[in-house]
Formats: C-alpha cells, sequence, structure tokens
C-alpha cells in the first residue's frame, strides 16, 4: 500500500492549516472592528467559498492559476513555475476552501472577548502586541485552536477544488480523497476500502480534539485572569 497520498495529504493540510491561521486571525481581527455594513459585505465575500460547490471555486482558481491565464502565464514565461497540476497547487485551493472555517470562528471568538481587559491592559501600560497576543488571544484561544482543528480535517478531506487545480498523479499529486475516487473508478474496491479507513479514523480523532475542546471552553479552562 502506498503511503504517499497520506503523506501528501497531511503536508498540504498542515501548510493549508497554517496559512489560514494568520491570515483568518488577521482579517477576523480587523474586520470585526469595522462597521456593520463593511462588515457584512466583507463577511459575504470572504465566506462565499463555504457555500460554492468545491469544483466551481477550483474552476475559479483555474482562471487566476492557469498557464494560459495573466497570473498563471506570467509566473510560467518568467520563473518557469507552473502553479497548476503540481502538489503545491492543492495548497493554493485549500487554502481558499478553508480559510471561512477559520475566519468565522475566530471572528466569533473575538466579539465574544470581553473588550474591557484590553483597556485594563492599555492602564497598565501594555503594548496593542502583548495585550493581543497575551490577553485576548489567550481568553480566545480554545475557540480559535477548535476552528484549527476544523480547518485542518476539512483540508485534509478536501477534493473538489484539489483535484481541478492539482489532478491525480500517483507519487505526485495523489491525496486521501483523490485517491479514494481514482482506486473506486477502476475497479480496485478492496484498496478503496482501506483509504476510506484511514480517512474515518483521521475524522475520528480530529472530532475528539474538538470535541474535547469545546468541553474545555464550558468549563471556563481557557479564561484568561487579569492579576
Amino acid at each position: 500500500m502506498d503511503w504517499y497520498p497520506l503523506l501528501n495529504s497531511l503536508r498540504i493540510a498542515l501548510l493549508s492549516t497554517g496559512v489560514v491561521f494568520f491570515t483568518g486571525i488577521a482579517a477576523a481581527y480587523y474586520i470585526s472592528k469595522l462597521p456593520p455594513m463593511a462588515k457584512g459585505a466583507l463577511d459575504v465575500l470572504l465566506t462565499l467559498p463555504l457555500v460554492l460547490p468545491p469544483t466551481v471555486v477550483g474552476f475559479l482558481l483555474l482562471r487566476v492559476l492557469g498557464p494560459r491565464r495573466l497570473l498563471g502565464n506570467f509566473l510560467l514565461e518568467t520563473f518557469a513555475v507552473k502553479l497548476t497540476m503540481q502538489w503545491w497547487a492543492a495548497v493554493f485551493a485549500t487554502v481558499v476552501v478553508i480559510f471561512p472555517l477559520m475566519y468565522r470562528t475566530a471572528r466569533g471568538a473575538f466579539e465574544s472577548f470581553d473588550e474591557n481587559l484590553a483597556y485594563a491592559g492599555k492602564t497598565l501600560g501594555l503594548t496593542n502586541t502583548y495585550i493581543f497576543w497575551h490577553i485576548r488571544m489567550a481568553c480566545c484561544r480554545q475557540g480559535i485552536l477548535a476552528g484549527m482543528v476544523l480547518a485542518f480535517a476539512r483540508a485534509l478531506g478536501e477534493y473538489g477544488a484539489t483535484s481541478m487545480v492539482a489532478g491525480y498523479m500517483p507519487g505526485k499529486t495523489a491525496t486521501i480523497s483523490t485517491t479514494v475516487y481514482q482506486l473506486w473508478q477502476t475497479g480496485q474496491t478492496e484498496l478503496t476500502g482501506k483509504w476510506v479507513l484511514v480517512n474515518l479514523g483521521i475524522s475520528f480523532v480530529v472530532l475528539l480534539a474538538v470535541n474535547r475542546l469545546e468541553k474545555q471552553e464550558k468549563r471556563g479552562t481557557g479564561k484568561w485572569r487579569l492579576q
């Protein structure tokens, strides 16, 4: 059994989650402070990939990253870098798909934060950077961690956009999801079942992690106390 699809899926999921961790938190923090109208408009724009079919997301990405498109053609001719049908192309697709999960979760956590703690920190002479990372993030960490876990799980199971942008090439771009589909298409039912079990096992562990984080949040273990 070739384990490349699992290793590639984990690599793509980890990189994608790392990207959306910082971009999602930054977007959630600054957008939560905007006026309602601007916040609503940006919410719709940034959350759109969550409700669009993944194949539509993949098609739109191909319109940007394809070798005959402006950006794809420029990078291909200038730096000989092809943005599609490579394993890292799946990272672009996955980031777009999972970003709304991280953004919405982080924004909800920030909006529930007690701003009096930040004001108290300022009266003590703490910098905005210190307050953000040591007070705001400490109070919101359970929600943010839950968002990370969900984003990672979604990245690990992404198929539609990934298959369109990166395709399926054994040992090169294959992921768990694309491998399951290709094996089933070629009638390799037994091997397909093994990969399905691998995916189910990972999903089970992820859901246990999310439930544990939710229980910790309810017990208040994630609360930060100003001393």
